[in-house]
């Protein structure tokens, strides 16, 4: 009797853990933002979160908090199980095959619709026109911090991924002595530390003398220097999981309601990613402008 009991208790302690597993998705993210992300929620629960004044909270860390808000509001109520390491472009890979149920970075507009018939794009996130990247290199190369105008670019090289079509061709249309593709994000971080190429382009951020740090790879920001990125960022979710639709009709429910309250915006201007477009030497502003025009 006592051996039947044991496998029966067995039994339903695997059913209960099959059921807490189905309650779960499984979320892929790069450790360096996992990272700041639990130090920015400093053990709060995430869905109850009205303060977000923090060294931690940053543009990437900020779309995390998005998300999940939005969701929550939108009725999508299962909790997500992150899996950090480096991780690169596999992920659109897993959201194509529904392996990945959604990204928690944003993605830009004219990468998303590039696989528009796997995945769902949710309305806008940060709108087209808003997207100021700061211009970051090691604190020691000098020729960059001395950069005022769209011309002295001319003697720099850059580093990026045509996998980030908005990043890419705004930097090929700058005139740069030299363009350098570089698919992972951390090599190209350290690329620009060791003075390999001469910068990259990140989103801003608040941060003491706008140094970035993350284990020995160090840059700095050019200070009130920005390139304009003309583009929308949304969160994208995988057509062919089973909770996809589900999910990106939660999402957008949910991000009306958060804009309809400011709080999208008070958010990205908490990380110090919106700003006031009048206070930076915009490089690329007459170049927008035209090809707007055109």
């Amino acid at each position: 009797m006592l051996c039947w009991c044991r496998v029966i208790l067995g039994l339903l302690l695997l059913q209960a853990t099959a059921v807490a597993a189905a309650e779960q998705v499984d979320i892929y993210i790069r450790d360096d933002v996992y990272e700041d992300y639990l130090k920015f929620l400093d053990n709060r629960d995430v869905l109850s979160i009205m303060e977000f004044n923090s060294p931690y909270l940053r543009r990437d860390v900020a779309d995390m908090v998005v998300l999940q808000q939005a969701l929550a509001l939108g009725g999508f109520n299962k909790k997500f199980n992150y899996i950090p390491g480096k991780v690169n472009f596999r992920n659109t890979k897993m959201l194509e095959t529904g392996e990945l149920l959604l990204s928690f970075d944003t993605y830009w507009l004219s990468d998303a619709n590039r696989i528009s018939d796997k995945i769902y794009i949710s309305d806008p996130v940060i709108k087209k026109g808003q997207y100021l990247a700061g211009i970051f290199a090691s604190p020691a190369n000098k020729k960059v911090f001395a950069v005022k105008e769209l011309s002295q670019l001319a003697d720099l090289s850059a580093v990026s991924t045509p996998k980030w079509q908005t990043d890419w061709l705004t930097l090929s249309d700058l005139p740069l002595k030299e363009l350098i593709q570089e698919d992972e994000w951390l090599s190209q971080a350290r690329m620009v530390h060791m003075q390999w190429v001469d910068f990259m382009l990140m989103p801003l951020f608040k941060a003491p003398g706008g140094l970035y740090q993350l284990e020995k790879i160090q840059l700095k920001m050019v200070p009130n220097v920005a390139i304009l990125l003309n583009d929308s960022r949304h969160f994208v979710v995988s057509r062919l999981h089973p909770d996809g639709s589900a999910a990106a009709k939660a999402l957008n429910v949910g991000l009306k309601e958060l804009r309809n309250k400011g709080k999208i915006e008070l958010i990205y201007r908490s990380a110090g990613f919106l700003v006031d477009h009048k206070k930076y030497n915009i490089l690329n502003r007459q170049q927008t402008s035209n090809s707007q025009s055109h």
